[in-house]
């Protein structure tokens, strides 16, 4: 199964609950942390819904 690189490049201050949320399923932490994860559909829906606070780069 392939990855997908991601890296939170905004702060999750100020956002909704549910964005945080999504942010930290996806294991990222700070801003400048980098994960793989696998490229599920639900991994795919989090990365969507918070697309605007991270860099994504497919493996």
């Amino acid at each position: 199964m392939s990855t997908i690189t991601v890296t939170l490049i905004k702060s999750t201050n100020g956002r909704l609950q549910s964005h945080k949320d999504c942010v930290r399923g996806l294991g990222l932490r700070r801003i400048s942390h980098t994960v793989e994860v696998k490229d599920t559909p639900e991994n795919r829906g989090m990365i969507n819904k918070v697309s605007y606070l991270l860099k994504v780069s497919e493996k």
